[in-house]
């Protein structure tokens, strides 16, 4: 299947130009790898008004497909076929889609991953919102980043954290067993297996 494309006009919030914007309903990237990086750098996600050049977030549903990777965006859960060999993910917004697919991109799982940011939030003494960035350096480093005072934080994670994070969830199955279909793996997520 390839990517299904639809133009769709927008009315800018700040000055009112009206301007036609295309808007993606499914992203094949096995067919276009291009798109990966669109979606990665969020690209795909942005709309910038002709008239005054503001930028504005383009959040429809959309569903992302890749080699290892499917991912739906959209307020509600889907029942989708024919995942197999497929993680399948459900989320609501898309910085959520985007942090998939940089997870997916960069080799990694995100199950254990949610679980090293649970660890990581734990060591920080924070409540803060984690994003999974890329990994970094000769030891693969793992860049976290979070929103703190206004700014965006960068935080850097020993691989070595991910690896154990990996190894538990390896040692539980319990953990594993519900991820058939579009399943939503997120910080509640991982909160129901620590309660």
């Amino acid at each position: 299947m390839s990517s299904v494309v639809n133009n769709v006009i927008m009315r800018c919030p700040q000055c009112g130009c009206e301007h036609e914007v295309p808007v993606y309903r499914h992203i094949d990237a096995l067919a276009e790898p291009e798109l990966r990086e669109k979606v990665q750098s969020g690209e795909l996600f942005v709309s910038t008004c002709p008239g005054c050049g503001y930028r504005s977030l383009i959040s429809s549903p959309v569903i992302y497909r890749d080699e290892h990777l499917l991912v739906c965006l959209s307020e509600r859960r889907l029942e989708v076929e024919g995942l197999d060999s497929l993680a399948g993910r459900w989320v609501s917004d898309v910085g959520s889609l985007i942090e998939k697919v940089k997870v997916f991109a960069s080799g990694l799982d995100d199950v254990p991953l949610e679980f090293c940011k649970f660890v990581t939030r734990q060591e920080l003494g924070k409540e803060v919102e984690l994003k999974f960035l890329r990994l970094d350096g000769a030891d693969n480093d793992i860049i976290f980043t979070y929103p703190e005072g206004g700014q965006m934080q960068m935080l850097s994670v020993g691989f070595n954290v991910y690896e154990d994070c990996r190894a538990i969830v390896g040692r539980n199955p319990a953990i594993t067993e519900g991820l058939g279909g579009l399943v939503r793996v997120d910080r509640e997520w991982v909160e129901h297996f620590l309660a």
